[in-house]
């Protein structure tokens, strides 16, 4: 990281959450004069309600966010978050054969690596109580960002009353300066609403066809443990739906029923003993052995039904005054637990590559002409280097879903999973890894994922396809010396050893 600079930068980050916060600690250690809004109030206010209404999908902290809040160089957060964190070392899947219920174990990783299970509100206030303590940054909650113009550096914004009905004397407007502004406002960004204003942004979004609801397994009602193993993500999978479980800190399992739209609105339209019987078919041993009726009915009656949204966007900045990162410039679908270690990665690439062009290097950077050219070029590489990867793990994302509701107890991906980690292990010098271990366990970029698990994957199609080759030339050998001895299904005996 470089040394804080004489040319301090005025920084403004809309947005509070994890990205933001994270983005606001890098710039203040940079020197940076950091103001961050947030539209909603203090974070850590228990009375303060999520923009969904709900606690939202449990956070999966992996190698990626791990690296990122390390370089902020404050060990105290990354103890704080851990000590509270949950290590999961592998998905318990869940099923009924023969009308009794099993679970089989699939570990994520050969050499025991974990990603861990984060309360989204304990990471939260961790990284606002260190920009509490934090000299050089301004913390404004309950602030709407209503315009910006990314050539003259202004933006404006409401300044709402808190516990008051919304009316003309409730909201006052302010105007801001800033040298470079980040939106870390999430995936109905603001920020990059009005950074396409200026810059020619490319944009897609896509609703898939589900849903989700969040429920809750409570800790064991007379020993208050966890009802079922906490080191795992347990799944629930089924051809069109999916259920998981994620261990929380107080003995809890924060669950979601992934579902299509058809689905939910006919249970919607069904009796309580429906959705019962539709749990009892599609994820068996979770009510009443986990959740009693009367919760699972109330729970999904009373939590809402969620769209599920992913969006690609490029380029992520203008000139030298705006970035759009975290789910502001490539939300992803929640089936690779990578949403929230993509937005801290984004932060730790983009002071990168500050650093790299000078930006806070006064040598390079001596007038703040020089420093907004340095910066232009540092966000010129973010875009061209991060839209690739962040694409790629959008790409990722909605491929795991099929994983999850349905390869996980697939003969070809068990087989395909166990070559690969058996390499891992006692061929380590190859380098070969499955791709889960590559996206959760380490920090290559998603892009050059693809690439590497492509390779692997022509490897080991060429692989196969020789012991096919190897095998039927044994047969036709045998076949050509005892013709007369072996039948065919002698000779696929002699091959494959099946009956």
């Amino acid at each position: 990281m470089a040394e804080p600079s004489a040319g301090r930068q005025k920084v403004v980050i809309v947005g509070a959450g994890p990205v933001g916060s994270l983005a606001a600690l890098y710039a203040a250690a940079r020197g940076d004069d950091v103001e961050m809004y947030e539209l909603r109030g203090d974070l850590r206010d228990p009375n303060t309600i999520p923009l969904n209404f709900t606690k939202s999908i449990n956070l999966a902290l992996s190698e990626r966010g791990i690296t990122a809040m390390r370089q902020a160089n404050r060990e105290e957060l990354i103890k704080r978050v851990l000590a509270d964190a949950i290590p999961m070392h592998g998905r318990m899947i869940h099923g009924r054969s023969d009308g009794k219920l099993w679970e089989a174990a699939q570990t994520y990783d050969v050499h025991g690596r974990a990603i861990n299970a984060v309360d989204r509100g304990t990471l939260n206030n961790a990284l606002l109580d260190e920009l509490s303590r934090t000299p050089n940054v301004k913390m404004f909650f309950n602030h709407k960002l209503t315009g910006a113009d990314f050539r003259t550096n202004r933006a404006w914004l409401e300044r709402r009353t808190p516990g008051t009905a919304y009316t003309p004397e409730s909201v006052t407007e302010i105007e801001i300066t800033f040298d470079y502004l980040i939106g870390a406002d999430g995936a109905h960004s603001a920020s990059r609403y009005h950074m396409m204003k200026f810059a020619r942004v490319d944009y897609q979004q896509e609703y898939i066809d589900a849903l989700w609801c969040e429920f809750r397994i409570p800790p064991h009602p007379e020993t208050g443990d966890f009802q079922i193993s906490p080191n795992h993500l347990h799944i629930w999978p089924g051809k069109e739906f999916m259920f998981i479980a994620l261990p929380s800190a107080d003995k809890s399992f924060t669950c979601t029923l992934f579902a299509p739209a058809w689905h939910y609105e006919k249970l919607e339209k069904s009796s309580p003993q429906d959705l019962v019987t539709s749990f009892d078919y599609n994820f068996p041993g979770v009510c009443p052995n986990l959740i009693t009726p009367e919760a699972l009915s109330e729970q999904f009656t009373e939590n809402p039904h969620l769209p599920l949204i992913s969006l690609k966007c490029k380029p992520h900045h203008f000139g030298s005054s705006v970035v759009i990162v975290g789910d502001a410039a490539h939300a992803v679908l929640p089936f690779y637990g990578q949403g929230l270690n993509a937005g801290l990665e984004d932060i730790r690439v983009l002071f990168s590559f500050m650093d790299q062009y000078g930006v806070y290097d006064d040598h390079v950077s001596p007038t703040p002409e020089a420093r907004a050219s340095a910066r232009a070029a540092a966000l010129q590489a973010y875009t061209n280097q991060r839209t690739a990867d962040t694409w790629a793990i959008n790409d990722l994302s909605k491929q795991n879903y099929l994983e999850m509701r349905w390869g996980v107890k697939s003969p070809v991906y068990k087989l395909r999973k166990t070559v690969e980690e058996t390499l891992d292990r006692y061929v380590p010098s190859l380098g070969w890894q499955t791709q889960y271990s590559r996206v959760s366990f380490s920090n290559q970029r998603y892009s050059e994922v693809i690439a590497s698990v492509k390779r692997q994957g022509k490897l080991l199609g060429v692989a196969g396809l020789g012991s096919v080759l190897v095998s039927v030339m044994i047969g036709a050998g045998v076949l050509m010396r005892w013709p007369e001895r072996l039948s065919l299904g002698a000779v696929w005996r002699t091959l494959f050893g099946r009956n």
